[in-house]
């Protein structure tokens, strides 16, 4: 659950206080205090729709409403994207880390040769974002052919 604060001087009604404030529990449609829930929610990764079982969050039962915390919409963010990634037989993100410190790559080298942003490499090795197929292809390249790392090192010189 949120941090409550408790106040003794404020007398809620309908999960306002008086001064019209939302309680930190209370649904932000209806204003019925919400519930822990566990269940299945949809994200969209690259324009697919992905089901994330088992996804915590807060529910109302009174209007259905489905409230995210910070940590949760992080985590299934970040579910979705592995969920994406396993049905895509994309590289994972603990692949592409893997993949750079065999090749002693900071994550800036790596961007730059795949003339990539600065960031990318970052997000993709936290989960937060997931590569194309594309470069999929290109990071499986450096991985499986030898001489593909050198080769890109020419061009971005």
């Amino acid at each position: 659950m949120t941090k409550r604060t408790t106040m003794t001087t404020k007398k809620k009604t309908k999960g306002r206080s008086r001064r019209g404030a939302l309680a930190d529990d209370a649904c932000p449609s209806c204003g019925s205090q919400m519930k822990e829930a566990r269940g299945k929610l949809r994200v969209p990764v690259n324009g697919e729709e992905i089901v994330v079982p088992g996804a915590g969050h807060l529910k109302c039962s009174k209007c259905k409403e489905v409230v995210l915390r910070a940590i949760d919409a992080r985590r299934l963010g970040e579910d979705a994207v592995a969920i994406y990634r396993k049905k895509h037989r994309l590289l994972s993100s603990e692949e592409v880390r893997a993949l750079r410190e065999i090749h002693d790559l900071t994550q800036a080298d790596l961007a730059r040769l795949l003339r990539l942003g600065a960031n990318t490499i970052s997000r993709w090795e936290a989960g937060r974002n997931v590569q194309t197929g594309a470069m999929d292809v290109l990071l499986r390249l450096i991985r499986d052919v030898p001489g593909s790392l050198d080769f890109l090192r020419e061009l971005a010189a």
